[in-house]
């Protein structure tokens, strides 16, 4: 199975990252090793983490407050969200 990222998901990613690497240099580095690690693991088994709304599942990162905000459509991981899991958690729905 394979995946993408909606547009302001990559962003929100790439700006976590850069906000840890700012905070400690190579923590960003580490925060972009275990996201990864969680796509991975919904790759590998994307019915394994709990339905959140209308089927949108999500995964969490380990070590970081983060969860993949995700879903399956047409064999293929659809990621909504690198949620911070302290922020506003309705704000990634406009992406559906």
């Amino acid at each position: 199975m394979t995946f993408s990222f909606h547009p302001e998901a990559k962003d929100e990613l790439n700006k976590d990252i850069e906000y840890y690497e700012n905070c400690e240099p190579g923590l960003g580095y580490d925060f972009s090793i275990e996201v990864h690690v969680a796509i991975q693991n919904i790759v590998n088994y994307p019915t394994a983490w709990p339905i959140i709304g209308e089927d949108i599942r999500r995964c969490l990162v380990n070590r970081f407050p983060y969860g993949i905000i995700y879903s399956i459509e047409r064999g293929e991981i659809f990621i909504l969200a690198v949620m911070h899991l302290r922020r506003h958690p309705d704000y990634w729905k406009n992406r559906l």
